[in-house]
């Protein structure tokens, strides 16, 4: 029976490398991507063998949308070379940057920055790698919480990842003639170091966050990667074009 593949990007670390993890536990291959840690994510691609998978690390920056045609023949390749197929079934767009600055002092660059790397670098490789994804298979792309409340400091992160919202309803009417689901998870607060780790690290935001969520504790990376592994699991090929929230209960 053939494998399946996963392409995860931003797949070295946190909630990248926990969906790696998780779906290597259910048998499914991964390609990640990383922007610079290549030792972690060599260790990455270890520890998916040490499960019985096969993995590959490409580098990429995804706020390079110039790039994506290059990456994506490294795409072609590594499929061929090392998992002897010529597409693969789901599309993870994980890759990402926090960002913590108010409306009245957000600045053109940091507004620029988050649109290339949250919104105009995961639309453009989505498509660039449709011809590469499997007819019937999935894309998953991230949202936040951020974009149902609202907490001051994250005007411009949240607003991308609207637009995300807004682009997966219609990747998945576009994409549903060739049997392609389109979701999008939106995560809760989580106990990374992304956005510095301050969710992880600081004791006041962490309390404050265990006392707005319904399960009364900040989330961890594992239980996003345990989502992502459940949206993509058989038997939920008939879920499409919707916003899952993985948060917990946070601000019910």
């Amino acid at each position: 029976m053939t494998r399946k593949i996963a392409l995860i990007t931003g797949a070295s670390r946190g909630l990248g490398k926990s969906t790696a993890l998780h779906l290597a536990a259910q048998g499914v291959d991964i390609i990640g991507t990383y922007h610079s840690a290549a030792a972690e994510a060599q260790a990455v691609v270890e520890q998916v063998q040490a499960l019985g998978g096969r993995a590959a690390m490409l580098q990429l920056d995804v706020s390079q949308s110039g790039t994506f045609d290059a990456f994506v023949g490294e795409v072609s390749t590594l499929l061929k070379d090392v998992f002897a197929q010529d597409h693969f079934n789901f599309l993870i767009n994980n890759a990402g940057i926090g960002a913590h600055a108010s409306f009245a002092e957000t600045t053109e660059a940091q507004f620029d920055q988050l649109v290339a790397i949250q919104f105009k670098g995961p639309f453009f490789l989505t498509q660039k790698l449709l011809p590469l994804i499997n007819d019937g298979g999935r894309i998953l792309n991230i949202s936040s919480g951020l974009a149902r409340f609202s907490l001051p400091g994250y005007a411009a992160y949240a607003s991308m990842k609207g637009a995300m919202e807004v682009l997966t309803r219609y990747q998945a009417k576009e994409l549903g003639g060739r049997g392609i689901t389109v979701n999008i998870l939106a995560p809760g607060a989580i106990e990374t170091d992304f956005g510095g780790g301050a969710v992880r690290d600081n004791a006041a935001l962490n309390t404050m966050v265990a006392n707005n969520t319904a399960l009364g504790r900040a989330g961890l990376p594992d239980d996003i990667g345990g989502a992502i592994a459940v949206l993509l699991a058989d038997g939920s090929n008939w879920i499409t074009g919707q916003r899952i929230e993985a948060s917990g209960g946070m601000f019910l």
